[in-house]
């Protein structure tokens, strides 16, 4: 506020033929080399400027963007997961029981950049056996699981070096693998918050972490709301899945017992999923996925979605 008295004050102190010299700037000004000339050639840097002129909705626009980034940050950054919208995951990958769906949720976040190689965040490639004990399983299990992961082209090996299909998860530029992902679904999965969650829950509770890459498909990208239209980017059009039919569509027959599962799963004293209800049905609860694990949007919904949980 100071430094705009100031401005002021010096502008009064101008003379009327000064005032119109810059007015006349403004119409005529010359900008070469950093410098700022008048219509008649003369130097009047020092008595105007050029700023960029930022417009309320373009500040806003920037504010979003600079809260996603944050929001990126806080959670350790992200790895992107590429799934068929509105196709279970059981489904997809039709090799791998819940726990190993868990698992490969926790693996993607080893995700190399660019180019797919399983890396640890020192930028040191991840063998068979190191990869072993990240996903803390016994040999014999793990071998399973892993020649399961490569049944599914899931992973590839290539020489020494593991590496992930970029149509399943992948960090770098989309436009380098839009020929193999451009007619599917993708959203962040954020890396810290992710890798947390597998070190509480690996054990027998991991089937309650793999809800949360079974649901991907089904994610609303901008509202983080499970929904029949994921895709749908208008609020009013967002077609919830009630919690029965989502149960039902993740292969559970008990309702309640789904609903324990997913209130089960907490992150940093909040819970994962958070619920809705509407005419005071409770059959019919809406779910919503907390965005400090999954947020595919543009950011301009992030802080309402973030409120939710707080």
């Amino acid at each position: 506020m100071g430094n705009r008295i100031a401005e002021q004050r010096q502008w009064m102190n101008l003379s009327n033929g000064t005032k119109r010299d810059i007015f006349a700037v403004k119409e005529n000004a010359v900008i070469e080399d950093g410098r700022i000339y008048n219509k008649n050639g003369t130097d009047v840097s020092h008595l105007v400027e050029v700023v960029t002129k930022t417009t309320e909705e373009q500040v806003r626009a920037l504010q979003i963007k600079d809260n996603l980034t944050a929001h990126v940050s806080e959670n350790g950054g992200f790895v992107t997961a590429f799934f068929n919208a509105r196709v279970t995951m059981e489904s997809q990958f039709q090799s791998l029981n819940q726990s190993d769906l868990a698992r490969l949720m926790f693996i993607g976040t080893y995700t190399g950049w660019g180019d797919g190689q399983l890396k640890y965040d020192n930028g040191k490639p991840i063998n068979r056996s190191g990869l072993k004990k990240l996903v803390g399983m016994s040999p014999n299990k793990f071998k399973d699981f892993y020649e399961n992961l490569k049944k599914e082209a899931v992973l590839r090996e290539e020489g020494d070096g593991i590496f992930m299909n970029s149509a399943v998860f992948y960090r770098g530029k989309h436009s380098d693998i839009k020929q193999v992902t451009r007619d599917m679904q993708y959203t962040r999965l954020f890396r810290d918050t992710v890798r947390d969650l597998y070190e509480m829950y690996n054990g027998r509770t991991i089937k309650q972490l793999a809800i949360i890459y079974a649901v991907l498909p089904f994610v609303n990208f901008n509202f983080n709301i499970i929904a029949y239209n994921p895709n749908e980017s208008n609020e009013d059009l967002v077609e919830p899945i009630p919690l029965d039919k989502l149960a039902a569509l993740l292969g559970y027959k008990d309702t309640s017992r789904f609903k324990a599962a997913l209130n089960k799963i907490q992150y940093e004293g909040k819970p994962v999923f958070g619920f809705f209800e509407i005419s005071g049905d409770r059959r019919k609860k809406k779910t919503i996925l907390n965005p400090r694990v999954v947020y595919a949007g543009k950011g301009n919904t992030l802080a309402a979605i973030k409120a939710l949980f707080n």
